[in-house]
C-alpha cells in the first residue's frame, strides 16, 4: 500500500470510531476497557489493512468484525460488570454500608468520550447506552450479547452478524432468541417510552443540583418518583422508595457535611453531575452521579466513587478558586 493508500485508509477507517467505541462499552460495560479495545481494533486493522477485499464486506462490517474478535477475547478473561441491584437483594437506607472493592462494577460512558472520538458527530442511538439497558446486557452471554448488539442495537443483518460473528445464521438467530427472552426477564430494553426531552430532563436535575446544594431533602424527595432507586457501586447497598432516599439524604448531609460544590456532567446519554465535598478550604472530589429521568420525576440515581470512573470523565481530584467559578455551568448538551 502506497503512502497515499495508507492515507486514504486511515481517513475511511477513522470515522468509524465513536461508533466502534458505543460497540466496546455495550460488550465490555466500562469505558476505560472500551477505550483501550477500540486502540487495540485499529492497530489490529492498520496491521491487516492489505488483507481488506471490499468485494467480500465493507469496512465497516470489517472493522465490527476485528472489534468483536477483540472484544470477545476480553471477556473470556472477564466477568460480567453488575449494579449492586442486580447482584444483592435491597436495604435499608440506614444500614451499616458494605462495600466490594473486589467487583469489577458498571461503569458509566462519559458522553465527552464519544464527542471526542466523532468531532463530525455521527448519530449513536443513546437509549441503547442507558445504564439501565448496560446492566441488563450484562445477565447475558458474550455471544448473546453481540447477536443483539449487533441485530437490534446496530441493524445488521443475520448474514452479517453471522459473519462478524465468526458463526452461522442458525447461530445468530439463536442467541438472539436467548438473548431477548433473558432481556424481558431481566426487566427492559432499550427504549424507554415515557423519557422527557433532553430540556426537560437538563431542568428536573437542575432543580435537583439546587435542593442538593441547599441539603434540602424534602426538596430533593419532591423531585422522585414514588420507587425511586439508589444504588452506589463499590458499595454493595441500594434501596427503593422515595422515603428510604430521604432518609439516606438525611445520612449523607449528617455525615459529609451541608457544603458542596457541583459540576454537571452528562454519562450514556443521562444527565448527571460529579459532587464536589467541601474539606479544609477547597471541594474534593466526592463522588459522581448518573439519573435516569421519567416524565413522572427521577426514577433512578446511580452514584459511582471510583477513581477511574473520575478519571474517565476527566475530573479534578480538587477545585480550586478558579474552578470553583466555573462550575455552575448550564448542562453541557443539547441534542
Amino acid at each position: 500500500m502506497t503512502a497515499a493508500g495508507a492515507e486514504d485508509f486511515d481517513r475511511r477507517t477513522e470515522r468509524f470510531r465513536s461508533e466502534l467505541l458505543a460497540y466496546c462499552y455495550r460488550m465490555l460495560g466500562s469505558a476505560h476497557d472500551a477505550e483501550d479495545l477500540v486502540q487495540d481494533t485499529y492497530l489490529r486493522a492498520w496491521r491487516a489493512r492489505e488483507q481488506y477485499d471490499e468485494t467480500r464486506s465493507s469496512l465497516r462490517t470489517w472493522l465490527y468484525r476485528i472489534a468483536t474478535n477483540v472484544c470477545l477475547t476480553a471477556l473470556e478473561a472477564r466477568g460480567r460488570r453488575p449494579l449492586p441491584s442486580g447482584l444483592v437483594a435491597a436495604s435499608e437506607p440506614l444500614a451499616p454500608l458494605v462495600s466490594r472493592e473486589n467487583v469489577a462494577w458498571l461503569q458509566p460512558l462519559p458522553d465527552s468520550l464519544l464527542e471526542a472520538a466523532d468531532p463530525a458527530g455521527t448519530v449513536i442511538e443513546r437509549s441503547s447506552l442507558r445504564l439501565a439497558f448496560a446492566a441488563v446486557l450484562q445477565h447475558l452471554s458474550a455471544r448473546q450479547r453481540g447477536a443483539l448488539i449487533l441485530r437490534e442495537v446496530l441493524g445488521f443483518s443475520a448474514a452479517e452478524a453471522a459473519d462478524i460473528l465468526g458463526t452461522s445464521v442458525a447461530s445468530v438467530n439463536s442467541s438472539l432468541q436467548r438473548a431477548r427472552a433473558r432481556v424481558k426477564d431481566a426487566g427492559g430494553g432499550h427504549e424507554q417510552a415515557d423519557e422527557p426531552s433532553t430540556a426537560e430532563q437538563r431542568a428536573w436535575i437542575d432543580r435537583y443540583m439546587k435542593a442538593f446544594e441547599r441539603a434540602d431533602v424534602e426538596g430533593i424527595q419532591r423531585l422522585l418518583t414514588d420507587d425511586v432507586i439508589m444504588e452506589m457501586p463499590p458499595v454493595i447497598n441500594w434501596f427503593a422508595g422515595r422515603g428510604e432516599y430521604g432518609l439516606f439524604m438525611e445520612w449523607v448531609f449528617e455525615h459529609a457535611g451541608t457544603d458542596w460544590s457541583l459540576k454537571p456532567v452528562t454519562a450514556n446519554g443521562q444527565p448527571g453531575f460529579a459532587a464536589y465535598r467541601r474539606v479544609g478550604e477547597g471541594y474534593e472530589m466526592h463522588t459522581l452521579q448518573v439519573f435516569t429521568v421519567t416524565s413522572a420525576g427521577i426514577s433512578r440515581n446511580t452514584v459511582f466513587q471510583d477513581s477511574e470512573v473520575f478519571a474517565s470523565f476527566r475530573l479534578a481530584a480538587r477545585l480550586d478558586a478558579q474552578e470553583l467559578a466555573t462550575v455552575r455551568h448550564p448542562f453541557p448538551y443539547a441534542r
